[in-house]
């Protein structure tokens, strides 16, 4: 037996956006695969049906598909030689295709005048939300030769950014101006706006004839605090129901005759406060409290082997179905009339999406019992596994077990997992990485991790934990706002000494640590704080709290209530939390991975800690990857995320081995 190649992840299947056809009698999902001669990836859309698992599609552009029928399909693509010029010349239109699930190819459907994506029903006609520029919102509406004008235009002025509002760009886009999401209806083929110019729509449901949508209509600075707005159609009549500056929201879908909104004014953890839900009734437009939810919403198990998304909130008749994240697993919970809320399955893992017919039968992908996604049913109480696209994964591969600890630290009590390397042999000492997840709100789990499985077939001992700061465990155990670097660094290493007291063949001496994003920056800390690791690989970090407030494009919002301080506003406090404010005491060798797209944790970032290393003749070397941003390590090009992982395992290499 050996250990996973370096590359393997090429070979993977991600599957993603599962949806049931409307009479629930089949499912259709998509399988997307990496291209290593294109440097891309490529999306199938497949069905599943009496069991039996079918592929429809073979040209690999064929994503986002939903369902116009029982038996058809729609999803935008850019097929036609046409669509490929005009979309190069950077021309705003979307082209759909339908595609019969009992047979035949994708035909040509129809085109809309905008960049749009999912359509949802309504009569007569579809709804769906597109981008504008605030200051030509009509520009759809032009004809031909105004919109190749406006084209030219844009290209005789691409050498120059004009930024006149805040945020100026966003992760995995680009710097943008005037920019707003609107909501769109298209009814007999008439394409049509029905939010104001400056009017940002975040997400949006139809019920009794009525839009209900979460917007915040500005100009100049986008502050993070979202309202709820009711559009009627019939007069275009658009009413504020609750005051844009009041809280955020994090679901809204209409329910029992009304709308459920699952809500916080987040008085006491701004936007990372979990929601209660609350139901609006449309009649009157009086909103009540349902429950006092405790549960975080979503999914926050970290993995590296996904790739698209799907549902994780449903409404089925007066059932709601949700991704929840309970201590070390997500879970799929549903909440009936009785407003009782309890998971469909309780076990170690991650729901990663999914879907639930009329008849009540519920599917999801997953990562399930140490596995990469597959798609799972549910039968008698449990998840049955029902396809198998990653099976030949483990035949002759050593996928390590996970060894579940519990450390007492400060108070809390922090989960952790250790994998052993591949032939291990107690009479033996080995070298550890320990590896730091991101967010601070998210998790690690005992899901299948590429990298770390790799490394355990390399020969080292693997380790991570879910310190305070991390999702699962409620708002208090998540909140170390002003105190980064505090209780999290001390859950940390706590754990790190119960995990060689638990195994002492670990050598102390041949220790390395590695994260991305708040793992990056704990990595940054680290260095700052102790010299017991021998090696450090810092991804994608926050070094500098007042530089990350004003170049991140979340920074002001994220930085300033993480820091519990702005650049006028107890300044002291920011610069104590920064890594780069503890440069002196930096002693461990440094690889510096960032990307130059990277807008959430900038390349400027990196750019301090490599200055500050060097300056104090600590090794150290940053690789930038063109092209990429914060998700370079979950969903870079295949060959950045292979020299992504190489770099940081010949890092390791070095100084461990």
């Amino acid at each position: 037996m050996q250990g996973l190649n370096i590359d393997q992840f090429f070979t993977y299947k991600f599957l993603s956006n599962l949806r049931w056809s409307p009479d629930g009698k089949r499912a259709a999902f998509t399988v997307t695969v990496a291209n290593k001669e294109e440097n891309s990836y490529d999306a199938f859309l497949y069905l599943l049906e009496n069991g039996a698992v079918k592929q429809l599609t073979a040209l690999g552009g064929e994503k986002g598909a939903f369902w116009e029928d029982d038996t058809h399909l729609l999803f935008p693509a850019v097929r036609t030689k046409d669509e490929k010029k005009r979309a190069e010349a950077g021309e705003f239109f979307t082209s759909y295709y339908r595609l019969d699930v009992t047979g035949g190819e994708a035909l040509p459907a129809f085109e809309l005048p905008v960049r749009a994506g999912e359509l949802h029903a309504m009569e007569g006609g579809w709804y769906f939300t597109a981008y504008i520029n605030s200051t030509t919102p009509d520009a759809y509406l032009d004809d031909a030769e105004a919109r190749k004008a406006a084209r030219d235009e844009k290209k005789a002025n691409e050498d120059y950014i004009v930024l006149e509002e805040t945020p100026f760009y966003f992760n995995g886009d680009t710097f943008h101006n005037h920019r707003r999401m609107a909501l769109f209806t298209v009814i007999n083929g008439e394409t049509k706006r029905l939010t104001a110019p400056t009017m940002n729509v975040a997400d949006v449901v139809l019920a009794n004839g009525k839009f209900y949508f979460v917007g915040r209509e500005y100009e100049g600075f986008s502050a993070r605090r979202y309202g709820l707005f009711c559009l009627d159609p019939a007069t275009g009549k658009t009413e504020e129901l609750v005051q844009q500056d009041k809280g955020y929201f994090s679901k809204i879908k209409a329910y029992k005759g009304g709308v459920l909104l699952a809500f916080t004014e987040g008085k006491t953890y701004e936007y990372g406060e979990v929601p209660f839900f609350y139901f609006l009734n449309t009649e009157t437009n009086e909103i009540s409290l349902l429950q006092e939810n405790k549960l975080e919403l979503g999914s926050s198990a970290a993995s590296d082997v996904r790739f698209g998304g799907g549902l994780n909130c449903k409404v089925v008749g007066d059932d709601l179905y949700f991704t929840a994240t309970v201590r070390d697993r997500s879970l799929l919970m549903k909440m009936g009339a009785d407003l009782v809320t309890a998971p469909l399955v309780d076990v170690v893992g991650s729901v990663d999406s999914f879907d639930v017919n009329e008849a009540g039968e519920v599917l999801m992908i997953g990562l399930q019992n140490g596995k990469l996604q597959e798609i799972y049913q549910l039968l008698d109480g449990t998840w049955k596994q029902v396809t198998e696209f990653n099976e030949d994964q483990y035949t002759d591969r050593y996928v390590a077990d996970y060894d579940h600890i519990t450390v007492d630290s400060e108070g809390w009590n922090i989960d952790g997992w250790i994998l052993k390397p591949i032939d291990y042999d107690p009479a033996k000492t080995y070298p550890a990485i320990l590896d730091i997840h991101g967010g601070p709100r998210t998790i690690f789990s005992e899901v299948f991790f590429h990298e770390m499985q790799y490394w355990a077939g390399q020969g080292y001992f693997v380790f991570f934990c879910n310190p305070t700061g991390s999702d699962g465990q409620g708002d208090v155990f998540a909140d170390i706002t002003g105190e980064y670097g505090v209780h999290d660094f001390a859950n940390i290493m706590d754990f790190t000494d119960a995990v060689l007291a638990r195994y002492p063949q670990i050598d102390k001496a041949r220790l390395g640590v590695t994260g991305g994003s708040y793992g990056g920056f704990m990595c940054n800390w680290i260095l700052g704080h102790t010299d017991r690791f021998a090696a450090v690989a810092t991804q994608r970090s926050i070094s500098n709290w007042t530089s990350f407030y004003g170049t991140s494009d979340i920074g002001p919002w994220f930085g300033g209530y993480q820091n519990k301080a702005t650049y006028t506003k107890n300044h002291e406090l920011m610069w104590k939390q920064s890594p780069i404010a503890y440069a002196d005491n930096f002693k461990t060798p440094t690889l510096i991975i960032h990307s130059d797209c990277d807008y959430r944790c900038p390349v400027s970032e990196g750019y301090q800690l490599l200055t500050a290393l060097q300056e104090r003749g600590v090794p150290a070397r940053m690789v930038i990857f063109k092209g990429e941003n914060h998700e370079l390590s979950r969903g870079g090009k295949p060959l950045h995320r292979l020299r992504r992982l190489t770099e940081i395992s010949n890092w390791m290499d070095k100084y461990l081995k």
